[in-house]
């Protein structure tokens, strides 16, 4: 399927459905109006056309100029309505079929995560199960953030009850065309489960509003060590992602990004866990504000990371409300890891990686043995 240049970017900035890296005023207005900040490092504009288009009247075609000058990847223009329903992921309810999606290193798409008693869940499948088509196209040959975007839906579809065409691969080879039904998905982004041994697992699909709260409740619970797993988590609320790190730092630092040519510091509150052993899960499916908690606990060895190689998208976009109403996304930087590492394009190199067709999940538990268990 060919491409429009609106549509790929809105592609590119899938992460504003449910994985957006705003910082400070997105995260208090929960995607109300945008908040007018200016660029650490504007793109170049397009002839007659400003660097801050806020409050701007400008027709698609000058908004997808504007971008375009200045090669910006992770821009989108987005109407009124596509902004309000791209919004709805980041307060935890969106359409979908309950899967989430990963690709490793070799290019296999793979299905990471499945929510329980979603459709996806009742039509059988499970996590590891590779994902070959979605609608009539080869998933392989789609970005990450397509096949997340189809999954969801697109225009019309993107409403509960609308339907989605999939093959997917079993382990012993078996293929089977599954046509599902969306819905409106639970908002509670956080799961738990106690494994052996008094670890426990925190799967986090995606850092919405009131994810930090929940995972620091989930620790309430008895536990010798922790697997908090990432996998399949295009991001969200730095903010979400910043206090989530607060439960197992003791405050200092979680990262940077640069606002009006000023480094500006992200920091962990303070009271965290730092002494349980904590194992952090990911995969090519973790991105975004996801892969910035990821780092910062990496950086500073509170916990070792297992898995695949992350997506690797580190740039810090802001939304412009435009006069109509429409709304301009645009890159204004980078963020960085405590250790001052970007993340862009390269992604996280995990301390452990697991080799392709290794159970991951055994693997973080053989890792996190090794690492003791608090008594």
């Amino acid at each position: 399927m060919l491409q429009t240049p609106r549509r790929a970017r809105q592609v590119a900035a899938l992460s504003l459905v449910f994985g957006a890296v705003l910082l400070a005023g997105a995260a208090t207005g929960a995607w109300g109006d945008p908040p007018r900040r200016a660029a650490a490092d504007p793109a170049p504009a397009a002839a007659g056309l400003p660097t801050d288009p806020a409050g701007k009247a400008l027709s698609e075609q000058q908004a997808e100029h504007l971008l375009a000058a200045g090669g910006d990847r992770w821009g989108a223009y987005y109407s009124a309505q596509e902004y309000a329903e791209f919004s709805q992921g980041l307060d935890g309810r969106y359409p979908g079929v309950g899967l989430s999606v990963g690709r490793g290193e070799d290019g296999v798409t793979e299905v990471s995560q499945v929510t329980p008693a979603g459709p996806a869940a009742q039509a059988g499948i499970a996590a590891g199960d590779r994902l070959l088509r979605i609608g009539p196209d080869q998933a392989d040959r789609l970005p990450v953030t397509e096949v997340v975007a189809r999954l969801r839906g697109q225009g019309d579809e993107r409403r509960p009850g609308s339907e989605v065409t999939l093959a997917v691969q079993r382990g012993d080879g078996q293929v089977r065309e599954l046509r599902l039904r969306r819905v409106l998905l639970d908002s509670r982004q956080v799961t738990t489960e106690h494994l052996d041994r008094g670890v426990l697992r925190i799967t986090v699909r995606a850092f919405t509003s009131g994810v930090a709260d929940q995972v620091r409740a989930a620790l309430r619970a008895p536990h010798t060590g922790v697997v908090l797993d990432l996998r399949g988590n295009s991001g969200g609320l730095v903010d979400e992602a910043v206090g989530t790190a607060g439960s197992f730092l003791d405050g200092g630092p979680v990262g940077s990004y640069q606002e009006r040519g000023e480094t500006r510091e992200l920091t962990a509150p303070p009271g965290g866990d730092r002494r349980t052993p904590l194992v952090v899960l990911v995969d090519g499916g973790t991105m975004s504000a996801a892969e910035l908690l990821a780092g910062a606990l990496q950086d500073r060895s509170r916990a070792v990371v297992v898995g695949s190689r992350t997506f690797g998208k580190g740039t810090v976009q802001q939304p412009s409300r435009l006069a109509d109403g429409a709304v301009l996304e645009m890159t204004v930087g980078r963020y960085h890891t405590p250790a001052g590492r970007s993340l862009d394009g390269t992604g996280l190199t995990p301390d452990v990686p697991a080799a392709a067709g290794e159970d991951a999940d055994a693997l973080a538990l053989r890792v996190l043995a090794g690492l003791g268990t608090q008594s």
